[in-house]
C-alpha cells in the first residue's frame, strides 16, 4: 500500500496552551423507525492550534454526524453523550444563547454544498455582513471586501447573487463567512467534493493558506486521500462510527496498521500504473447498517485476516508508535 500514497504534510505546531477541541468519548445516537441508530461511537481526539485532523472513511461511517455533533447541529431527538470540549468548554452542556454566541466566534463550519447553504436573494455581502453582525462582540469588525480579497475574491463580488458565482467561487464566500468572526476551529465538511479538479487545488492552498495565517485548528472531512496527504498533519479512519486507526497522515497512509486503512491506502491509484488501471484494487461489501452491527469488531465481516476472535472480542484504540493508535488485535500480535 505504501507505494500508492505520497504525503506531503507539514508537521503541525505545538500546542503550548492545550488543545482548542477535546473529543471524549462521544457518542451520538439517532432515532428512527427501526430503532436507535448509533452513528457515532465512543469516538475522541483533540486538536491543537494550527493543526489540521482528517476524517477519512466510506459513506456512512459517522464523519459528518461528528462534525455536526462538535457544533450541536444534530436534530433535537437526537442522543449525544460524552464530552465536546471547545476551549476547554463543553459544547453538549452549553445553554442555547451561550451556544449562538459560540458558533461563528469560536468554532465554523464550511459545508459541502455552498449552492444549497447560500441564500440564493440576497448578496454573498449581506450574508456575511449578517454573520458580523450577530457577533460583533466578539466577532472580527474586518469589512466585507476584506474578508473576500482574504479568500481570493475582488471585494466588488460582494454585491453578486450565489447563482453569478462560479461553483468555486461560492465556496469562497463560504470560507470567508465562516472566518467572519475570527473562530479558532474550522470544520470543513467535503468542501471541495463538487469542484472540478483545477478548482479543487485552488480551493485547498486556499485553506492552507488561511489556516497557517490564521493559526486555526482544522477539521478536514474527505473520502479523497490524496487531499488528505496534503492537507491534514494528523488522520483519524472511521468505520461504522467508530476511529479504527489515528496518526500522523504520512505515517498512517504508508504503513496502514487496521486492515481498513490499508484497504482505503490500497483502493489509491497510482498514475500512470497499468497494474492500477487494469487491477483496480477495492474492499468488496459495504459498511454494516448501524442499526444492526455485528458483534465483535465491526470490520470483521470484509476482514481479509480477520481471527476468529474478531468476532466476538470488542476491540479498542491501542498503541502502535509513538502517536499512533489503531483498534485490530492484530496490532502488537
Amino acid at each position: 500500500m505504501s507505494e500508492r500514497v505520497t504525503a506531503v504534510v507539514v508537521p503541525a505546531p505545538g500546542a503550548p496552551g492545550g488543545p482548542v477541541l477535546a473529543v471524549r468519548d462521544l457518542h451520538v445516537t439517532y432515532r428512527s423507525s427501526a430503532g436507535p441508530v448509533p452513528a457515532v461511537r465512543g469516538v475522541s481526539f483533540d486538536v491543537a492550534p494550527g493543526q489540521t485532523l482528517g476524517l477519512a472513511g466510506e459513506s456512512g461511517c459517522g464523519k459528518s454526524t461528528l462534525a455536526s455533533a462538535v457544533l450541536r447541529l444534530l436534530p433535537a431527538e437526537t442522543h449525544v453523550a460524552g464530552e465536546v470540549l471547545l476551549l476547554g468548554e463543553d459544547v453538549l452542556a452549553m445553554r442555547p444563547g451561550r451556544l449562538r454566541a459560540v458558533r461563528w466566534a469560536q468554532a465554523a463550519i464550511v459545508f459541502q454544498g455552498a449552492q444549497h447553504a447560500l441564500n440564493p436573494v440576497r448578496t454573498v455581502g449581506a450574508q456575511i455582513t449578517e454573520a458580523i453582525e450577530l457577533h460583533a462582540a466578539g466577532g472580527n469588525q474586518a469589512a466585507v471586501g476584506d474578508l473576500l480579497e482574504l479568500v481570493g475574491l475582488p471585494p466588488r463580488r460582494a454585491d453578486s447573487y450565489p447563482h453569478e458565482l462560479s461553483g468555486g467561487q461560492k465556496q469562497r464566500v463560504m470560507i470567508a463567512m465562516a472566518l467572519a468572526c475570527d473562530p479558532q476551529l474550522l470544520i470543513a465538511d467535503e468542501p471541495t467534493t463538487a469542484l472540478d479538479v483545477m478548482v479543487q487545488a485552488q480551493v485547498l492552498a486556499l485553506l492552507q493558506r488561511v489556516q497557517h495565517e490564521l493559526g486555526l485548528a482544522m477539521i478536514f472531512i474527505t473520502h479523497d486521500l490524496s487531499v488528505l496527504t496534503t492537507v491534514a498533519h494528523r488522520l483519524a479512519v472511521m468505520y461504522a462510527g467508530q476511529i479504527v486507526e489515528e496518526g500522523p497522515t504520512r505515517e498512517v497512509l504508508e504503513t496502514p496498521a487496521h486492515p481498513y486503512t490499508a484497504a482505503l491506502a490500497a483502493a489509491f491509484p497510482t498514475i500512470g500504473d497499468p497494474a492500477s488501471r487494469l487491477a483496480p484494487a477495492g474492499l468488496a461489501g459495504d459498511p454494516p447498517d448501524p442499526v444492526e452491527l455485528p458483534a465483535g469488531c465491526a470490520f470483521h465481516p470484509r476482514c481479509p485476516v480477520a481471527l476468529e476472535a474478531c468476532r466476538t472480542a470488542a476491540v479498542e484504540l491501542r498503541p502502535v508508535a509513538p502517536g499512533r493508535r489503531a483498534a485490530c488485535l492484530l496490532v502488537g500480535s
